[in-house]
C-alpha cells in the first residue's frame, strides 16, 4: 500500500515537472522568441482588427564586409475609414479632415455620398501623428484602422530581383521577383493573426515544441547595395545616351554563382509600382531571349581548342566572306585580311574564322560542346518565371548553315543568366555554376538554412578553359580600344557582340536595330566577377565596343577597388 502511495506521488510529482518544463519552454518561446509579435498584437486591442494587416519576412542586402541592410520590409501606420450612412455634413467633414491631411475632393465625396455603404476607405498610409489629429476630430461615422504595408527603403533598387507585393483577385502576395519565388518564406498567417495568449500557450503544446511547422522566415541575398546602385547607374546612363530600348547587366562570381548586381532598365518605383506599365515588371535578364551575337564565339573556339582541332596559332585564309550551303556569310566589314591564326579571329570578330572553326569541329561535336555549357537547360537561378533558351531547331539541323552561323552567335537566343552561366564556365576551369540570389533564411524558429547549390562540369578542361583564357586577356590587351584599355597590374578577359535584332513578326532581321553586349572577367586567372552588359537597339552608335568598352572599364575599375582586389599581374 505504501509503495503503491508513494509511486503515485512519483508519477504524479514527475508528470508535474515535465508539465512544467512544457510550459516554461512555451513561454519562453512567447516572450522572448517571438516577445516582439505578441507586443505587437497587445497593441492592436487599441484598434479595430483590419484585413489589411498582415505579417511578412523581411529581404535583406548583405554589404562587402557582411552588414545586412533592409531592402524589404513591413512598415506600420495607420488608415482613414469612414462609413457614409453615418455622415451628416460631408462638405464639413471635409474641411475639417483637410485641416490635418492631404485629401482628394472629388475621391472623397464620391465615397462619403455612397450612403447604403457602411465602410470606404478613404486613405492609407498615415502617420501615428496624422492618425491622432484625425482621431481628436471624434467625428461620427470616422475610424482609424491600423495597417502594414509592404516598404522598400531603396525605391527601385534591385526593383526586378526583389519584385512586389500585390493583389490577384482577393489574395494579397508575392508576384514578382523574390517576393514571389519565395512567397512560403516570406508570407505569414493571415487566417488568424489575433491569437489569444492562453490559447497559444495551452493548445497543441505538444506539435508546437516537438514538430514545429512554423516555416516563416527572412532572406538574406548576395546582392550587394553599393554595386547594385553603380551598376544601375552605369547602365541606365548607357540607356540615355544612346536611345536604347532597354539595357541590363550582371555582376556575378564566376566560381559558385553568387549574383552581386542584376539590372535592367526601364525599371519600376517598388513603393509606386501602380504608376509603371505592368510591361516593366518582368525581368528581361530571366524571362527574354535575345540573340547576342559574337560573345558567343569564345564557347565555340574553346569547344574546338578542347577537341584538340585548333590552336590559337591555327591559320586561315580570310576572303572577307564564305559560302556554306549557298549562302554567303560576311564578316561585319565585308572586308577580307588575308591569312590570319585563330586568335585573329577572336581579336577581330572574323564571322569567317568561326565558320572555320566549325567546319573543323563539325555538327556532333560543335552540339555536343554547346549543350554541355548548359545553354538549352533553364540555369535554376531563384527567380520565377525563367526561360529556356530557343536553340533546338539549330542544334539539332541537318544542315550546315544553321551550324555555321551558331558559331558567330547567330541563330541562338539565349536569356541573359543562360549566357553569363556559360561563359562563367571558361574562367572558373569548366564548371556549370547556378546563378542565385539568395544565401541565407533565417527562419522565425530560430533556425538558420545556408542555402547550398550545386555545381556541375562542361565538356572542357582546366587546361582549356585557362587557354580561351589567355585568348581573350590577348583581345583586352591588344584590341579594345586599340590596345588603351589594357589595365597594367590586372588581367582581364574580355569579348564585344553585336547583333541584329531579329524581327519575330515577319522573320528574318532588322537591318538597322542591333543588340549591343559586353562580358568580361578578371582577374582572369582567379576570377572574383563577372560583368556581362547589354543594350537594345541604341541609336547613333555602330559597334558593342562603342557603347560598353568604357563602362565597362568604369565598373571593373570601381569592383577592383571597392573589393581592394590585389593584383595579379
Amino acid at each position: 500500500m505504501t509503495y503503491s502511495f508513494f509511486s503515485r506521488v512519483k508519477f504524479l510529482f514527475l508528470g508535474t515537472l515535465v508539465f512544467a518544463g512544457m510550459l516554461t519552454t512555451k513561454l519562453f518561446w512567447v516572450q522572448v522568441i517571438h516577445g516582439d509579435s505578441y507586443s505587437e498584437r497587445a497593441d492592436r486591442q487599441y484598434f479595430t482588427p483590419s484585413s489589411d494587416i498582415f505579417e511578412r519576412g523581411t529581404i535583406y542586402f548583405e554589404r562587402k564586409d557582411g552588414e545586412l541592410l533592409v531592402a524589404a520590409m513591413q512598415i506600420a501606420g495607420f488608415k482613414l475609414v469612414i462609413n457614409p450612412s453615418k455622415m451628416v455634413d460631408v462638405e464639413n467633414v471635409y474641411q475639417k479632415l483637410t485641416e490635418k491631411i492631404d485629401l482628394d475632393h472629388d475621391k472623397f465625396f464620391a465615397k462619403a455620398n455612397k450612403k447604403q455603404s457602411v465602410y470606404e476607405e478613404i486613405t492609407n498610409h498615415l502617420s501615428k501623428e496624422q492618425a491622432d489629429a484625425v482621431a481628436a476630430l471624434k467625428i461620427s461615422g470616422l475610424s482609424i484602422y491600423k495597417e502594414k504595408w509592404r516598404f522598400y527603403p531603396g525605391g527601385s533598387l534591385a526593383s526586378h530581383v526583389l519584385g512586389l507585393v500585390g493583389y490577384k483577385g482577393d489574395e494579397l502576395g508575392g508576384r514578382y521577383g523574390l517576393e514571389r519565388q519565395y512567397e512560403n518564406i516570406l508570407s505569414r498567417d493571415k487566417d488568424n493573426p489575433y491569437v489569444n495568449f492562453f490559447a497559444e500557450v495551452f493548445s497543441n503544446i505538444n506539435k508546437t515544441l516537438w514538430k514545429s511547422n512554423d516555416r516563416g522566415g527572412n532572406i538574406i541575398t548576395t546582392i550587394e547595395p553599393v554595386v547594385q546602385d553603380f551598376l544601375e547607374k552605369k547602365i541606365s546612363d548607357i540607356g540615355g545616351k544612346y536611345q536604347a530600348d532597354s539595357v541590363g547587366g550582371i555582376i556575378m562570381n564566376p566560381t559558385d554563382g553568387s549574383i552581386y548586381a542584376l539590372a535592367a532598365k526601364p525599371d519600376f518605383n517598388l513603393n509606386d509600382f501602380s504608376k509603371a506599365k505592368t510591361s516593366t515588371f518582368a525581368n528581361p535578364l530571366v524571362e527574354n531571349v535575345l540573340e547576342f551575337g559574337s560573345v558567343v564565339k569564345p564557347l565555340v573556339m574553346a569547344s574546338a581548342l578542347d577537341a584538340g582541332l585548333v590552336t590559337a596559332e591555327t591559320k586561315y585564309t580570310d576572303k572577307g566572306s564564305v559560302l556554306v550551303e549557298k549562302k554567303e556569310i560576311f564578316n561585319f566589314d565585308k572586308k577580307a585580311r588575308g591569312i590570319v591564326n585563330m586568335q585573329e579571329v577572336l581579336n577581330q570578330s572574323l564571322n569567317t574564322g568561326m565558320v572555320f572553326v566549325y567546319q573543323r569541329l563539325g555538327k556532333e561535336k560543335m552540339r555536343d560542346y554547346m549543350l554541355a555549357y548548359g545553354i538549352k537547360d533553364k540555369t535554376g537561378i531563384d527567380l520565377p518565371n525563367e526561360t529556356s533558351s530557343l536553340i533546338s531547331n539549330i542544334l539539332n539541323s541537318p544542315r550546315d548553315i544553321e551550324y555555321a552561323n551558331a558559331a558567330f552567335g547567330q541563330g541562338i537566343a539565349l536569356t541573359p543568366i543562360e549566357l553569363v552561366r556559360a561563359l562563367s564556365s571558361l574562367s572558373n576551369g569548366g564548371n556549370l555554376v547556378v546563378p542565385h540570389i539568395v544565401k541565407e533564411i533565417k527562419y522565425d524558429s530560430g533556425q538558420e538554412e545556408k542555402m547550398i547549390y550545386e555545381i556541375s562540369r562542361t565538356k572542357i578542361t582546366k587546361v582549356t578553359a585557362e587557354e580561351i583564357t589567355r585568348m581573350l586577356v590577348y583581345v583586352m590587351d591588344h584590341s579594345l580600344k586599340g590596345g588603351q584599355a589594357k589595365m597594367e597590374h590586372y588581367s582581364i578577359a574580355a569579348k564585344t557582340g553585336t547583333a541584329q535584332v531579329a524581327n519575330n513578326v515577319t522573320g528574318g532581321y532588322y537591318e538597322d536595330r542591333h543588340t549591343h553586349s559586353f562580358v568580361g572577367y578578371f582577374p582572369a586567372y582567379d576570377p572574383k566577377f563577372i560583368v556581362f552588359l547589354y543594350a537594345i537597339n541604341p541609336k547613333g552608335v555602330l559597334y558593342a565596343a562603342q557603347t560598353w568598352a568604357d563602362p565597362f572599364l568604369d565598373i571593373t575599375k570601381f569592383l577592383l577597388n571597392y573589393y581592394e582586389v590585389p593584383p595579379d599581374r
